[in-house]
């Protein structure tokens, strides 16, 4: 599955395929949310999650281009190159 075929489906349907199909790489802590970030075939997915209201409020294809990717690169070894995708 990828991300073109996730995104056409409602949101809760979107969550269940998620954590089916996809695998669980790292969370941070950013702003108010958890980031749960999963790699969705060749796809990096971020799912936003509200921890005080526990509500998923978005899952979004990741945007290498993000400040946020400092948070994961700190963390872990990205793939040489995902920082420029």
């Amino acid at each position: 599955m990828s991300w073109l075929e996730l995104v056409r489906f409602p949101l809760q349907k979107r969550i269940s395929l998620l954590y089916e199909h996809a695998h669980f790489v790292m969370a941070i802590r950013y702003y108010g949310y958890k980031v749960n970030l999963y790699l969705l075939g060749d796809d990096y997915v971020e799912v936003f999650i509200n921890h005080k209201q526990t509500l998923i409020e978005k899952i979004a294809l990741l945007d290498r281009s993000h400040t946020r990717m400092k948070f994961y690169s700190d963390q872990i070894k990205l793939p040489i190159g995902i920082e420029s995708k």
